[in-house]
């Protein structure tokens, strides 16, 4: 993702926050969270304080964790799956195991939608698979992390590249005050330090180079000797094997987030599930 592509995108959803906070006021759109998903009792809640249902889940040392993402197209590759139903695949991905689930929401580059999460949570409800949600999208806003609770989220992701480091922290004490975990993303040295300066306790390294698209697992390699041994440590993008996982394991991360391997194949639980049966709890 070019550095251009990035602050255009960034720029559409301002915009589209724009417009919906038009369709629904900031107001009403809490008043309707803290009716239908109204935060745990968390007083004086932080970036740092306690995480909740997310970073337990992802930070267990028993079983290989994988958030397994749902997602229709990419930037960098264009339409993954025509035939995209995120609840059959959400559905998949609990079954064979999955630690979380990732749903992209963002509209004009990756064809998601807020939709696609709500039916991804009461889905998941429904067959009462307790697997943890996060909202993937651009979030800019206080609005958005009100939107993300209000569809079933139990965390969102924040992109150090896309914020500045007071919207950042501001950000993620906002999603911690309504029950939230923030999975806060980097992809250099520097942007881990203004994650940790944050109060990270989530901190997901982008393999993928946002300005050349091109993808380095080399990065997760090099950040992760400056991760405070308190930190869940997530590798993204560009995990595709057993091994992959097994030696980033080794080296010292808690979890795994994987898209593009699942969604280009015709049965995306089936690969989730051969991917973590090749790797060992040892």
């Amino acid at each position: 993702m070019s550095a251009d592509l990035l602050a255009t995108i960034v720029a559409a959803t301002r915009r589209i926050v724009d417009v919906r906070q038009q369709r629904e006021s900031p107001a009403a759109l809490r008043e309707r969270v803290a009716r239908l998903a109204p935060a745990p009792a968390r007083p004086h809640a932080t970036a740092d304080s306690r995480g909740g249902r997310f970073l337990e889940a992802i930070g267990r040392r028993d079983r290989v964790n994988v958030i397994a993402e749902c997602k229709r197209r990419s930037p960098s590759r264009g339409v993954l799956r025509p035939d995209y139903d995120p609840v059959a695949i959400a559905r998949d991905y609990a079954a064979a195991g999955a630690a979380a689930i990732s749903v992209l929401t963002e509209p004009t580059f990756f064809d998601g939608a807020l939709e696609h999460l709500t039916a991804v949570r009461a889905a998941l409800k429904e067959v009462k698979a307790d697997v943890p949600v996060l909202r993937k999208d651009f979030i800019v806003s206080e609005y958005q992390v009100l939107e993300a609770r209000a569809a079933g989220a139990d965390a969102v992701l924040l992109i150090v590249a896309a914020l500045d480091p007071a919207e950042l922290r501001s950000l993620a004490e906002f999603a911690a005050e309504w029950g939230m975990d923030a999975l806060v993303e980097v992809h250099d040295a520097q942007e881990l330090s203004v994650a940790l300066d944050a109060g990270a306790r989530m901190v997901g390294v982008n393999n993928r180079n946002l300005r050349t698209l091109d993808v380095d697992v080399k990065a997760s390699d090099a950040l992760i000797a400056l991760m405070p041994p308190d930190v869940v440590a997530v590798s993204e993008s560009g995990l595709r094997t057993p091994e992959d996982l097994a030696r980033l394991r080794q080296l010292g991360y808690r979890a795994f987030l994987v898209g593009e391997r699942l969604m280009a194949v015709a049965d995306p639980g089936q690969a989730l599930r051969e991917l973590l049966a090749g790797v060992t709890c040892s």
